[in-house]
């Protein structure tokens, strides 16, 4: 589990890892993404799983990050009564994810409140105690099951993304936030038929899962990633995007002011710029300091 190489550096929670992700940017400098967007000293790649001392480290390192986000997203509204989860795929046994207990408040969140279930919705570590929300197993379930390359998810009932999931369609590309869901990146679920209480219902809601979203409609919206601080930062980029597409769209209504979108070939070239998982990662760095200063690192404490 640990990394090699001769040089390194230390991300947010105190793990080395190498400087290089190895994967140039679509620009074709021969540049990384990262270094792309570096002015002098690039950041460092995300850590991996080799990156870890142990399966323990990198279990610890994935449950503070899972209650930063819990703890933003509180922050910034997202928190409705005992709706609203996010799971992660324990780096050791795959098939099972962590997830959050019914009826904790996402800002009180701590790694200690978290709960590992299986593929059969059974609580098997963490905080067996606790209840997990069972709209959200047959959900995350359903994901995981059918998106290997997803490692995290995160579902929530914002109230940007909830006003604007009425509409049923896609957002528009009004901004380079926006353009990160171009295309394929963002899928559309038609049907609503109350909360997904069965595996049916979650089949099909993850067949219709865009590359990094999806907006559910009369529902909510969902993300995910390959780490819960990617998924975290395309949600908040998400429920930005709906935000400023209902402020826009009500600002037009008395048809004085025209909306402009930006063109497909501008649009595809930005998501490409903007989309790399490592670069989402970082997005999320600085909210993730600020909720262990606003707390006191008390998300931090595994007990």
């Amino acid at each position: 589990m640990s990394s090699s190489g001769s040089a390194s550096a230390t991300d947010s929670a105190g793990v080395r890892s190498a400087p290089k992700s190895g994967k140039s940017n679509p620009g074709g400098s021969g540049n990384t993404d990262l270094e792309e967007m570096s002015a002098g000293i690039p950041l460092p790649p995300p850590p991996r799983g080799k990156d870890f001392p142990s399966y323990e480290d990198h279990r610890n390192h994935i449950k503070r990050h899972m209650c930063a986000a819990f703890r933003s997203f509180a922050r910034r509204g997202f928190s409705e009564g005992m709706s609203g989860h996010i799971s992660v795929r324990d780096p050791e046994h795959q098939d099972n994810f962590w997830t959050n207990p019914l009826g904790r408040h996402f800002a009180m969140m701590r790694p200690s409140d978290l709960v590992l279930v299986d593929e059969s919705g059974e609580p098997i570590g963490g905080n067996k105690e606790s209840p997990v929300n069972a709209a959200g197993f047959f959900i995350h379930t359903a994901v995981h099951k059918a998106r290997k390359d997803v490692q995290a998810a995160i579902h929530m009932h914002s109230p940007a993304g909830k006003a604007f999931s009425m509409f049923g369609t896609k957002i528009d590309m009004l901004n380079q936030d926006a353009c990160i869901f171009y295309g394929e990146n963002l899928g559309i679920y038609e049907h609503f038929g109350g909360p997904v209480m069965t595996e049916e219902e979650g089949e099909k809601l993850a067949s219709n899962l865009g590359k990094k979203a999806i907006i559910l409609k009369n529902h909510g919206l969902m993300t995910v990633g390959t780490t819960v601080d990617e998924a975290a930062t395309l949600f908040i980029y998400l429920e930005q995007a709906c935000h400023n597409q209902l402020l826009v769209e009500a600002a037009c209504a008395g048809g004085s002011l025209k909306k402009t979108v930006i063109e497909d070939k501008i649009a595809e070239e930005t998501c490409k710029g903007t989309i790399h998982p490592d670069n989402l990662y970082w997005e999320f760095q600085p909210e993730y300091a600020y909720m262990m200063q606003l707390s006191g690192g008390d998300f931090e404490r595994l007990l």
